[in-house]
Parts: C-alpha cells; sequence; structure tokens
C-alpha cells in the first residue's frame, strides 16, 4: 500500500509539473436556429481530458498544445459535434438540438440496431454507468442499473461465489430461471474471462419479443456482454489498478465468554451446570473473530494496448487479481489475458474478426464456510490445549483446527476462442460465418490430515486421514453463418434483415476419487492409492459424461417507415437432443412494433417533449435448461448378487420412465413501453408493463406401478404467470459552468401467480419447499398453492406463550389459541411473502471542475424474512451451546424447543448505501501521458432495515425458495478500495 501512495504521490508532480508549448483558442457556442448562446457547453481537446465550459453567454477559452487539431463539444440535450481548429485562434460552433442518442448502438439478437429504431424493452449499460467499487463478478457492474434485473449476492464479499441472477421473476419449476449470457457472440459465455475494464458495455433483452430469438435458451432473457475492441489511431496504453480491504461491519451478538460464565454461575440456567463450573474451561474465545483475516487486501491490475489503422485494429490486455475474503484461508488468485484483431479487405467489402481470452485461477476454497460453528461453540472452550495442540472434542467443533489441518483448493483453467468472417457480396447484402469454443477446466485436491477432527472421529479408519481428487471440463461449440440485408428505399423506407443457422454442442465429463487409512500426511492427496481403504474396497471412484446438441433456423426483419414508424418480426425454429422424439423441434415467434410519436406533424411545436415513443411487442421464449436424457429411459445400478459360478456381479435396470412427449417450456410475453425525453433531454426515462405466461412447466409426478417401471415421470403439466411495471428515470438536475448533478433511477414492481398443476392425467394441490436447516426436522417454510403466489410462507401463527413459556399458536378461526399438541395441519395458513414487490436503485453524479462523486442506494421493499438465525440461536433450548444474547433479552419468555411460525418472519425491507466514490482527474499537458484519474471508493456503508438478522441484501430473493436467512451466512462487510486509471 505505501508503495501505491508513493507512485500516486510521484505521478500527480509528473502531471503538475510536465509542460509543453501551448497556445489559447477562444470561441463561442449557439444554438442552431435560435443563435441563442450555449452556457456550459464542454469543451474538450479530441483524444484528451483537458477542456472547459462555455460561461453565460456561450463563450470559452481554452489553453492547449500546438499541434492539436480538433475539439470536441458536448452539452445536455443537444447533438456532439467535432470542430477543426488548425491554424484558428478564434471559433464559431451552432450544436443541433438533439431528441435523443438517435445514433447509440444497442446489441441485440444476431446484430445491432440504432436505438431509435428499438421496438422491444432492451437496457444498455456502458461503462461510464457501471457500479464503482471494485466487481467480483462481471454482473456485480450493472446490479441495480437496470429495471426488473434482479442481481443477488447470497454468498456475500466470498470471492468464490458468484450470483443469482433473475429477471422478471421466475419462470420455472425446476428448469433454469437464469438470463442467457452471451459474450462476444459465445453463448452461455463464461463470466470468469471478463475483467471490469475490458467490457464495453452490458446490454439486456428483458421481454419476449426482443429474447424470442434465442428460443429455448432465453426463456429467462438474454444479457449481451460486449468486450472492448482496437479503433483506429495511434497506439495506446490504459492501466487499472486498484487496492481494497473489507472490515466485518455488522457481527451476530452472541454471548461473549464472560458473559457466558456469568449465566453459567448464576444456576438460573441448568444446561449450562453440567458444561460449565467454576475453574473449568476459564479460555476467553472469541472464534468468530480469530476466523477474521483481519489482513485481507485485494489487489487488481489491468493493462492494455490498442491502436491499428483503418485497415488492421487490435487490442490486447493482460490482468491479475488477488481477491482475498474476510475469512481465513478464503482466496482466489488469477490472471489472464484478452486478445482482439479486427481487420478489413477488399476494399472494406470483407471483415474479419479473432478473440483469444485465458483465464487461470487457484482457489482456496477451505474458509469461508464455518461461521456457524464459530459463532455457536461455547467461548469458554480453548482453541488449543495445555500442550499446544489444537483442543479437540465430540462435543464441539474447532474451526481454526479444520483450517489448519484440512485443505481444499481448485486449480481451473477457462478458455476461449471466437473468430468471424464476413463479406459484402453485394451492397447491402452481407454473408458471414462466426465460430466459437470454450473450455473450461477445474481440478479439486481436498485433503483432512490425520490428526484433524474430521479423521480422528472418522468410524471406518479413525485417524487415518482423508484425501480427495476430483476434475471437471466443460467444452461448448458453436456454429453460427448468417445473411443480412440492409437497403433504404428512397428516404421513406429502411429494411434489415438478417437470417441465419445456429449449431451448439457442449459436453461436460466429471472424475472424481477418494481414499482414506493413510499412515502419514507426508503425500497428502498426491499418492491418494496408498490408503488402506482401496486396499479394502472401501475406497470411492466416480466418473460420468453429458453432451447435447441444438440447432436452429432463426431470421428477423427490421421496417422503419420515415424513420417514424418501426416494425420487427423473428422466428426461430429449434431442435434439441434433450427433448422427446415426439417433440424435437420448436417454433419461437415474436413481433414488435414503435411510434415516435415527437416526428408526427402534430408535435413540432411541442416544447415539452423533447422525445416520445410508443413500444409494444409479442414474443414467444423456450426453456432448455434442464439436464439431458431425461426422455429417456437410463439405466441405474442395483445390487449385487450371487451367480450359479459364485461370483457377486453388478445388476442394472431402468432408471427412470421415458417420456417420447417430453417438451420444452413455453413463456408467452406481452411488453408495452413508452420512452421519452423532456426538457431539452434534460430528463429522459421509460416505462414497460408486461404480462407473462409459462406453461407446459416440467415436474415429477408420481405415476402407477403397472405399467410405469418407476413411481414418478418427469412431464409437462402446469403453468405460472408474472406481471409487472418497470420504470428508468435519468435527469440532469443541474448544469453549470463548473458544476454537474445528474441522476438516475431505476425502480420495478412484480407479482406472481401459480395457475396451475394439474392437468387432466396429473394433478398436485401445492408445492412444499424451503427446507429450514438446523436442529429440530422444522420441515419446509414455503407453499407455493394452485392459484396462489409464489414464495409465500405456510405455517402456524403465534399466539403467545403460556405461564411456562411454552407455545401458543391460533387456531383456523384465527382467535382460538392452543398449545402445539392441538394444532393440526387445517390450522396452517400464508404467513406471508419472501419476493420483494418492488425494488428501487438511486444514482447520485456529481461533477465539480476536476473532482467527481457519485453516490449509489439500492433498496427492496415490502417483503419477509425467515430470521433462522434467532429461531435456533435465540432459543435458550440450544444451551449448553452459545446462543444470541436476544435468547435472555426479546425471547427471555420462550422456554421451549424450536418451532417455526410467523413469530420469526421479520420485514425484509432495507435502504442501502451501496457505495460512494470520489475521484480526482488530473488535466495532463504532456505528451507522455494521456489521462490520470485517483479515486477512492466505500461499499456497502450504512443500511436502513427492520430486519434484525444478517444482512437481508443477501438473502436469497430469486428462485422459488426465497426469503430464508442463513445461520452460516458470511460476514457483513464494508470494503473501502484506493484505485488508478491512466492512460498514456
Amino acid at each position: 500500500m505505501r508503495k501505491m501512495l508513493v507512485l500516486f504521490l510521484a505521478l500527480s508532480v509528473l502531471a503538475a509539473a510536465a509542460s509543453a508549448q501551448t497556445r489559447k483558442i477562444s470561441g463561442k457556442v449557439t444554438a442552431a436556429g435560435t443563435n441563442e448562446p450555449l452556457a456550459g457547453v464542454t469543451v474538450q481537446v479530441k483524444g484528451a481530458d483537458a477542456g472547459t465550459r462555455t460561461n453565460a453567454e456561450g463563450a470559452f477559452t481554452l489553453t492547449v498544445r500546438d499541434n492539436v487539431k480538433t475539439l470536441v463539444l458536448t452539452s445536455v440535450g443537444y447533438t456532439s459535434q467535432e470542430i477543426s481548429v488548425g491554424a484558428n485562434d478564434f471559433v464559431t460552433v451552432s450544436l443541433q438540438l438533439a431528441t435523443r442518442s438517435l445514433n447509440e448502438v444497442v446489441v441485440v439478437g444476431y446484430g445491432t440496431l440504432k436505438r431509435e429504431e428499438i421496438t422491444s424493452a432492451v437496457a444498455s449499460v456502458k461503462p461510464e454507468d457501471f457500479n464503482q467499487g471494485g466487481a467480483r463478478n462481471a454482473l456485480d457492474l450493472i446490479q441495480g442499473k437496470v429495471a426488473g434485473l434482479e442481481i443477488t449476492r447470497t454468498g456475500g464479499t466470498n470471492p468464490n461465489t458468484g450470483v443469482s441472477i433473475q429477471l422478471r421473476s421466475a419462470t420455472s419449476l425446476t428448469g433454469s430461471i437464469s438470463p442467457l449470457v452471451i459474450v462476444d457472440g459465445i453463448p452461455g459465455g463464461n463470466l470468469d474471462l471478463l475483467q471490469q475494464d475490458d467490457i464495453a458495455s452490458i446490454d439486456v433483452l428483458k421481454d419476449g419479443s426482443a429474447a424470442a430469438i434465442y428460443g429455448t435458451q432465453a426463456n429467462g432473457g438474454v444479457i449481451i456482454v460486449t468486450t472492448k475492441k482496437g479503433h483506429a489511431g495511434p497506439p495506446r496504453f490504459d492501466y487499472s489498478t486498484y487496492f481494497r480491504k473489507d472490515f466485518v461491519w455488522r457481527k451476530p451478538d452472541f454471548m461473549t465468554a464472560a458473559q457466558y460464565r456469568q449465566r453459567a454461575l448464576s444456576g438460573l440456567y441448568p444446561n449450562l451446570t453440567p458444561i460449565y463450573t467454576e475453574g473449568q474451561y476459564s479460555a476467553n474465545t472469541d472464534m468468530f473473530d480469530s476466523l477474521v483475516n483481519k489482513d485481507n487486501l485485494t489487489q487488481y491490475h489491468n493493462l492494455s494496448m490498442s491502436g491499428g489503422t483503418e485497415n488492421t485494429s487490435y487490442r490486447a490486455s493482460i490482468y491479475y487479481s488477488d481477491l482475498e475474503g474476510i475469512a481465513q484461508a478464503n482466496s482466489r488468485r488469477q490472471y489472464g489475458a484478452r486478445f482482439s484483431i479486427d481487420q478489413k479487405g477488399m476494399g472494406g467489402r470483407m471483415t474479419g474478426h479473432v478473440d483469444l481470452v485465458t483465464n487461470f485461477n487457484k482457489a482456496n476454497l477451505e474458509g469461508g464456510g464455518q461461521w456457524q460453528e464459530a459463532l455457536s461453540r461455547i467461548p469458554t472452550l480453548p482453541i488449543h490445549d495445555s500442550t499446544g495442540a489444537f483442543y479437540t472434542s465430540k462435543l464441539t467443533s474447532n474451526p481454526i483446527s479444520d483450517i489448519a489441518q484440512t485443505t481444499y483448493l481448485r486449480d481451473q483453467s477457462t478458455n476461449s476462442a471466437d473468430a468471424s468472417l464476413g463479406l459484402e457480396v453485394y451492397k447491402g447484402l452481407k454473408v458471414a460465418a462466426f465460430g466459437s469454443v470454450m473450455r473450461d477446466s477445474y481440478n479439486d485436491n481436498e485433503y483432512e490430515d490425520l490428526n484433524s477432527d474430521a479423521s480422528l472421529y472418522n468410524g471406518t479408519y479413525p485417524g487415518g486421514g482423508y484425501a480427495y481428487q476430483g476434475n471437471t471440463v466443460v467444452t461448448d461449440y458453436a456454429f453460427t453463418p448468417t445473411v443480412e440485408y440492409n437497403h433504404e428505399f428512397g428516404v421513406s423506407h429502411h429494411v434489415n434483415a438478417v437470417a441465419g443457422y445456429n449449431y451448439q454442442y457442449h459436453t461436460e465429463t466429471d472424475i472424481s476419487m477418494s481414499n482414506q487409512g493413510f499412515i502419514n500426511d507426508v503425500t497428502t492427496d498426491n499418492n491418494i492409492g496408498i490408503g488402506q481403504a482401496l486396499a479394502d474396497g472401501k475406497a470411492s471412484e466416480y466418473s460420468y459424461k453429458e453432451a447435447e446438441i441444438l440447432i436452429a433456423f432463426f431470421g428477423r426483419v427490421n421496417y422503419s417507415y420515415l424513420d417514424r414508424y418501426f416494425f420487427q418480426a423473428s422466428l426461430r425454429h429449434e431442435g434439441s437432443s434433450k427433448f422427446g422424439a415426439n417433440h424435437k423441434w420448436g417454433d419461437f415467434p415474436a413481433v414488435s412494433a414503435g411510434w415516435d410519436i415527437t416526428r408526427e406533424v402534430f408535435m413540432r411545436h411541442t416544447r415539452i417533449f423533447t422525445d416520445l415513443k410508443l413500444r409494444a411487442g409479442y414474443g414467444v421464449t423456450g426453456n432448455s435448461g434442464i439436464a439431458p436424457y431425461q426422455s429417456l429411459v437410463t439405466l441405474t445400478t442395483g445390487g449385487q448378487y450371487a451367480y450359479p459360478d459364485g461370483v457377486y456381479r453388478q445388476t442394472y435396470g431402468p432408471g427412470n420412465n421415458p417420456n417420447p412427449n417430453l417438451k420444452w417450456e413455453k413463456k408467452a410475453e406481452t411488453n408495452v413501453g413508452v420512452d421519452f425525453s423532456l426538457l431539452n433531454a434534460r430528463l429522459t426515462g421509460s416505462v414497460d408493463v408486461f404480462y407473462r405466461k409459462t406453461t407446459d412447466l416440467l415436474y415429477n409426478y408420481t405415476t402407477q406401478l403397472p405399467p410405469y417401471v418407476q413411481s414418478s415421470i418427469y412431464t409437462n403439466v402446469g403453468s405460472m404467470s408474472s406481471k409487472g411495471i418497470e420504470l428508468t428515470l435519468g435527469g440532469t438536475v443541474i448544469k453549470q459552468r463548473d458544476f454537474t448533478w445528474k441522476m438516475d433511477v431505476t425502480g420495478s414492481y412484480t407479482t406472481n401467480k401459480m395457475i396451475s398443476f394439474s392437468n387432466s392425467l396429473y394433478q398436485f394441490s401445492h408445492l412444499d419447499l424451503g427446507g429450514i436447516s438446523g436442529p429440530g426436522a422444522l420441515g419446509n417454510a414455503l407453499r407455493i398453492d394452485q392459484g396462489g403466489a409464489i414464495g409465500n410462507f405456510y405455517g402456524k401463527r403465534f399466539a403467545g406463550f403460556d405461564t411456562s413459556g411454552h407455545w401458543l399458536f391460533y387456531k383456523a378461526d384465527g382467535k382460538t389459541k392452543v398449545p402445539l399438541s392441538g394444532i393440526t395441519q387445517s390450522d396452517y395458513t400464508i404467513l406471508g411473502n419472501g419476493i420483494p414487490k418492488y425494488i428501487l436503485s438511486w444514482t447520485n453524479s456529481f461533477v465539480y471542475k476536476n473532482w467527481d462523486l457519485r453516490i449509489f442506494f439500492r433498496g427492496r421493499f415490502k417483503y419477509k424474512i425467515l430470521n433462522t438465525m434467532d429461531l435456533d440461536y435465540g432459543n435458550k433450548f440450544t444451551l449448553p451451546g452459545n446462543v444470541l444474547n436476544s435468547a435472555f433479552g426479546k425471547y427471555n419468555q420462550l422456554n421451549d424447543t424450536y418451532e417455526y411460525s410467523d413469530y420469526y418472519l421479520q420485514p425484509g425491507g432495507f435502504l442501502k448505501l451501496d457505495n460512494v466514490t470520489v475521484g480526482y482527474t488530473f488535466r495532463i499537458r504532456t505528451p507522455l501521458i494521456r489521462s490520470l484519474r485517483l479515486y477512492a471508493s466505500g461499499s456497502n456503508l450504512a443500511i436502513i432495515t427492520k430486519y434484525k438478522g444478517n444482512d437481508p441484501d443477501f438473502v436469497e430473493d430469486t428462485g422459488l425458495t426465497t426469503g430464508i436467512d442463513s445461520q452460516n451466512a458470511y460476514p457483513d462487510t464494508r470494503s473501502f478500495l484506493l484505485g488508478l486509471n491512466l492512460g498514456f
């Protein structure tokens, strides 16, 4: 850190001291059509950060180097303009009023469109809008930036966990609910291959009319990531780095050793007396604190090189990151490279592109999962005994010894390559081919020392250790040839059409082995065959392989008339090896239209709306996100039986019922939206209203024996729906010469319904899920009723305690109070819902001269969370294990066993100050340094919530099992970061 600060200071001095031959350019900026002076227009040297703003008279003066040739002028509500200054010392410029960023390019299915041509619900996020604070995952960059897109990090800041993603509510009971991720045209792109400084844009296809062209992979929507490419111009180097440190923010309030001793000696709690008496177990152990890696320091470095000519351009980047978690033995170290090259030939008619990407990472997976053990461990027990060895006991674990005496490491390599070649065979007619291959491979290595708790208390080979190795290889191939036609008929009609073929092949292989009964720890898992369990026939080995093929033919047509009326239609005809013989192929159509009202004659004199566009779309997508081979009869092993020759042989039999009618789930979605811009584009936004219905839901249903050979069949039966409204707003609150304040808001409201579980052949009325972990065998917390909402908590209603502290619950009438023994299933009812109804984000961006400040809030509202930490550890029944102090306060009256009811359901809504970033951009006047920005950032800084458990932001709110907190949650942390962006 000290070296980094020295580097920062040195660069600052260099920036201030550097000088070159300069001259002054003055000018005046006016509004085209009115010739009124424009104040606050940003005037910058092209390709540099040097710049100024116009005053109230529209005048400016800018000191530049002698060799400067071009200035760039930008202003909110006006089209940016580049002007050539040559040898002139004074220039006049007229800026055209901009109705919108009409020429902004948005990536859509198998192509791009201008923003004005979009007729579907599509969101685009650029790097300047990405979240600050250092992304642990590429999708962290857009959390809260796209209305309707839920991104939840259930693993908190654990560097070895990813994110849960869901767009517009759940769409399946057993299939995939996550959006399809496409990276540079590669379907199912691996997020490990993405670094934040390599991403050019992230586009989200939210509704069915936009996503239908991807067929059965797009039921959950589509996220398209485009990485940065090279451009014609002089060579550029860009270096980005940051250092981040995490601190424990909120810690569950369990008893300290002193509190434990005090209550044990009070005689009020009999469960403590056998465990603790005066003079015994006198340690003062804070096991939670002992697990914290107080020296954690994450670092990230990315260096890119780019440049090229008009015909050939390139970009290459290399990166290194070392992500250290707040837990001991919890880290992820990775490095890799990315290279892309574009080339034109045949007078610009032929284009070629190649991407090569690689990532290597080494993860320590041992730590990060021992928090529940640490919190519940008796705090008067030591970590080490009197001899200095780790303290061990069958009654309690020792997380510190677990970390010291066991290892769990992962060595992973992820690589991808893609190439495309295009040829314009005739003006407006282009043929192209795209191919890609992606390979992800990782090795897991585990070893438990002979003296580890797990080894010492192993019932089969006590003190014999344990070794495991596993390898997984996932390979994906894709090939897509296309034909594209783009033509303008006169000045009124424009047609863009694309047709193509898509082939995808996916394979996965897994192999693993484990052994026990070692005589020493010398070779760990590197000589796994020497364990005694293998010789005794008790070692294990496993191997598996799966493969699937997807083939599709697709087409899309976009038509516009007078740049005012827009129409889009698409169709995908797709086949998948996953489905039954009678339903291998399916069709997925979509249609949408748009009307730019501001281009109508009757809107020409309207001064309120700068832009107003209506959109409407309908599309059908499918879901192939299920395991393969479920339509076929697969064999499984049975028992081993002695044959007449006396040899025992393995038997096999059918593992599932075949289903030749197995087909894709199908989602039909209608979306109506409006895009608007007010007050010369000072306020922009969009509103979308949607309704989606998924039919032919897949689930396992009970079958009759015979004629079926197994008791269940995986088949299409049910249906579910969701509807909602999404809002996106962006505005410039203040824009003055030296100060700008911009604000962005996204919000969404969503509800859902389980329409039916049944048809004429298969029926059931409800689905129970969301098992409650921990002691007590408490069953499931959630129920989905036919005709009811997804995410409902279902159970007993708390009615108080009797005089002995025993539970009382309400009967079905809601009035009669009875003990637990008087409650039956008929008394259970809906207790609340674990899915947020409202999701909000709010970004404020300020710029004052060279300073910039961004403040980002996120929130979820109107839902419940089951506080399982209070359920288990707010109960004195857990003693002599450690418990929350609330067991003697808020829950002191409770004197009974564990029971699940609405007593432990709490409001989950929260508003979080998610990030604050402040930066300073140096105005460099030297040819050596193109740009320099220093910044500091803080994340997870404050929260307003009524929820008393762990951070509600990290509680699962996607899928079907929502709103259930974890007793083993990763600690809530605050992060502080210091970073640098340097261009030269």
